[in-house]
């Protein structure tokens, strides 16, 4: 879930053209702890992630709908082979190499 976080918290800021810096100054949180949410190393806690929505401009409900949808992509890709990381989920579900994940996962990622 860290890492999901983190994935769609950096796309967020880099979306707005915003580095860590200006992030940090805007919303209040050190660099250095906001590099180690952005990677997955770190749990933010509801008020950091409050924090962030309001200096990104997003709500809480839009920000953990995006980490519900990147969660469901990260669960996808961790159960395809190495060898078809390539292929998106969707091709790969429809030649049945990946039995195992459910058709809601996938239209979700």
């Amino acid at each position: 879930m860290r890492h999901a976080i983190g994935s769609v918290l950096r796309r967020l800021r880099t979306e707005r053209g915003a580095t860590l810096r200006e992030l940090s100054e805007r919303s209040r949180i050190s660099v250095p702890y906001l590099s180690e949410i952005e990677r997955g190393r770190k749990e933010a806690s509801s008020e950091i992630l409050a924090a962030l929505c309001r200096v990104l401009d997003v709500t809480e409900r839009e920000l953990l709908s995006d980490v519900v949808a990147e969660f469901a992509r990260i669960e996808v890709l961790s159960l395809i082979p190495d060898r078809v990381h390539a292929a998106s989920a969707v091709d790969v579900a429809e030649d049945h190499e990946v039995s195992a994940v459910p058709h809601a996962v996938l239209l979700a990622a």
